[in-house]
């Protein structure tokens, strides 16, 4: 018995490398983006303009988590020029960082959430007055931009959809290649490597104001972007 109990106190932890509120915004993707799709295909413009306001949200608090959460989900620890992202496609070990996202890993995450953002923002002034729902933010644009805004978002989309597929052959590269990339956004750890360390204890204070400072953005913009004053 004691020389199992050593054994198990030997075995080397696992690494965490993803937090909590991070997990919850990546899985909420596969999620809302094809509600918002379906939604828009079904012509439930009252449901497609919540979910696009939940999404608008989520996509806030990725933002602010880029700076206030811990280090994978930092942008200033992924971000990395284009030498470190050259030197990763050769197979230089020494780039990126030990545990999160590779450097062509992070380029790929910012463009995602770029995309996202521009459909997002979009869809706030489409729509036409006349004819059914329309964005939050629609009031204060014309009816033409609107209809330009609207013919944009609605051919966007496809961009969205084209990273999203890269996105995921990407992750299934990696899988037959043996890094399995699912499981730690799942449970938010990995194997151990040697000489490195997970990503400390979660900073919940910093997230609260994270998630109510995205929440509050979102619901202003419900509600038109009334002055503040």
């Amino acid at each position: 018995m004691d020389d199992t109990a050593q054994t198990a106190t030997a075995r080397p932890q696992d690494v965490r490398v993803w937090d909590p509120l991070l997990r919850l915004t990546h899985w909420s993707f596969p999620i809302l983006i094809p509600a918002m799709w379906w939604t828009a295909e079904n012509s439930k413009w009252a449901l497609h303009r919540q979910i696009g306001l939940v999404l608008l949200g989520i996509l806030t608090f990725r933002v602010l988590w880029g700076f206030l959460g811990p280090k994978t989900a930092r942008f200033s620890q992924f971000v990395k020029g284009p030498g470190a992202v050259m030197a990763y496609l050769r197979g230089d070990g020494s780039v990126g960082p030990p545990i999160g996202h590779s450097p062509l890993g992070g380029w790929s995450t910012v463009a995602l959430i770029g995309v996202m953002l521009l459909q997002v923002s979009l869809g706030l002034f489409a729509g036409d007055p006349y004819d059914g729902m329309t964005g939050p933010l629609n009031p204060l644009v014309g009816v033409l931009t609107a209809d330009t805004i609207t013919e944009i978002h609605e051919a966007f989309f496809n961009v969205v959809a084209a990273l999203i597929v890269l996105h995921l052959a990407a992750i299934t590269y990696y899988a037959v290649k043996g890094n399995d990339l699912v499981s730690p956004m799942v449970g938010g750890e990995r194997p151990p490597m040697e000489g490195v360390e997970g990503i400390g204890p979660m900073p919940w204070g910093r997230g609260l104001v994270a998630v109510a400072l995205a929440a509050g953005f979102a619901l202003w913009i419900a509600n038109g972007a009334p002055p503040l004053t």
